[in-house]
């Protein structure tokens, strides 16, 4: 699957967004390692703590599929260049640490990313396993 037929799949996620508070519509579409597509869109609760962003929605479906490494994944929000959250990033660095990062307007308007450019210096499960490793 090509970027732009990436971007169309999370513009179309986008349009599934619950978003009764903010009207702010995001999508998420990904492409895993085994070359599965799942999309995701931003589910807004009335507390806002439980609101869930589009590219934890799409990864989560991934994951809960057995499907733990994303390859790319696309992002298209209401305002020009939608990027993801710190969160978001957090949880992409978890399952995409290598993954492309597509963040767009429209399917001829995007700009690509590593996760190193957006989340420089990151913490993973590597760092985990060494801190744990330096206490024996």
């Amino acid at each position: 699957m090509d970027n732009k037929e990436l971007i169309k799949k999370a513009l179309e996620a986008k349009e599934k967004a619950y978003v009764p508070y903010s009207s702010y519509h995001v999508g998420a579409a990904l492409i895993t390692e085994d070359n599965e597509v799942y999309t995701g869109c931003n589910i807004e609760i009335a507390s806002y703590s439980p609101t869930l962003c589009a590219e934890r929605t799409a990864i989560f479906k991934a994951v809960s599929e057995g499907h733990l490494k994303v390859k790319t994944i696309a992002i298209v929000g209401d305002s020009s260049f939608t990027y993801p959250c710190g969160v978001c990033r957090q949880v992409i660095r978890e399952f995409g640490k290598d993954a492309k990062i597509i963040i767009a307007n429209n399917e001829d308007e995007y700009k690509e990313y590593t996760l190193d450019e957006l989340l420089p210096h990151s913490f993973g499960p590597e760092d985990l396993k060494n801190a744990n490793e330096n206490k024996k």
